[in-house]
């Protein structure tokens, strides 16, 4: 198996929803992917924390198989996000972002990272996504993960480092932002384009679309009873799609091998929005897993 390297945030998540609230439970972006993808293969994060960050979840990480090398301790406090959602769980409404050290934050690959063939790059500034792709010329297969204040505000410098990746993961809202059309289709045609071969839609409770060149896959969400925060799924989606990718070893992924990886991407997202942070990421076992994959399996299954 490969090893991945993740760019993102390490951060605190204060989260309310009308099933329950917490305050500075652990998230952010690195958080999410690197647990969520360690299940499959190793991790090497970059990111950066601060002195409040503790000392007890950079060791949990490092038992998953999670390289921390590349992330700094720096003077001052953690990224801390708030928000809140409503009885529809789709979308939060942030209360409060405080960047603290994560506003200063310049990624910087350490040499034994260099070797890593697979990257996923997550929601930052897209000048810095492009700065690490520069930095990892053996990476074969390549994500990146944005957002809807980059997709309105650095556009120019988004699409640039779009163009040099191998995958573009989006949630359904954003492509259609991003790409001024409102079918799904014509949008993945469109970020063909300009350059993916590869497109994963995310789309919440309702599943993920997978586009490879003009191939198509729908998987539909997991009818679960219990759902308390939805924090992170995305995260934890790309985390087990790139994870399984990685252990594959395959530097240009069949049709069925990525089918399979969108399904453990789906199982890795069902288990996270059952808890609040990264809760559920730290106490799954393989067989969890492997029972909830049939279970997806038994979902679509037809004659």
């Amino acid at each position: 198996m490969s090893s991945i390297v993740a760019v993102g945030s390490l951060a605190f998540d204060s989260i309310e929803t009308p099933f329950g609230s917490v305050g500075k439970v652990l998230g952010g972006s690195a958080n999410h992917f690197s647990l969520s993808a360690s299940y499959f293969t190793p991790v090497r994060c970059i990111s950066v924390v601060g002195a409040d960050y503790p000392q007890t979840h950079l060791n949990e990480l490092k038992s998953r198989g999670i390289d921390i090398t590349g992330v700094k301790l720096s003077a001052g406090k953690t990224f801390h996000w708030s928000g809140k959602y409503g009885y529809d769980l789709h979308e939060a409404t942030t209360l409060e972002t405080r960047l603290n050290v994560f506003e200063t934050f310049v990624p910087e690959v350490p040499d034994t990272y260099k070797d890593s063939e697979f990257l996923f790059l997550g929601n930052i500034l897209p000048s810095l996504q492009e700065q690490v792709v520069s930095h990892l010329p053996k990476a074969k297969f390549v994500a990146v993960d944005t957002m809807n204040f980059w997709i309105e505000s650095q556009k120019d410098a988004l699409l640039k480092v779009i163009s040099k990746v191998n995958c573009l993961i989006i949630n359904e809202a954003e492509l259609r932002q991003l790409t001024q059309t409102h079918n799904v289709v014509k949008a993945a045609a469109q970020i063909r384009a300009w350059g993916p071969q590869l497109l994963v839609v995310k789309r919440g409770e309702y599943g993920a679309l997978l586009f490879h060149g003009k191939e198509a896959f729908s998987l539909p969400g997991l009818p679960l009873s219990e759902v308390k925060d939805p924090t992170g799924a995305g995260d934890s989606f790309a985390g087990g799609f790139m994870g399984y990718l990685a252990a594959q070893k395959q530097a240009t992924p069949t049709m069925a091998t990525l089918r399979q990886a969108v399904v453990y991407g789906s199982v890795m997202a069902s288990f996270i929005v059952e808890d609040f942070g990264c809760n559920q990421l730290l106490k799954l076992s393989k067989s969890q897993i492997d029972t909830r994959f049939q279970m997806f399996r038994d979902l679509t299954y037809f004659h």
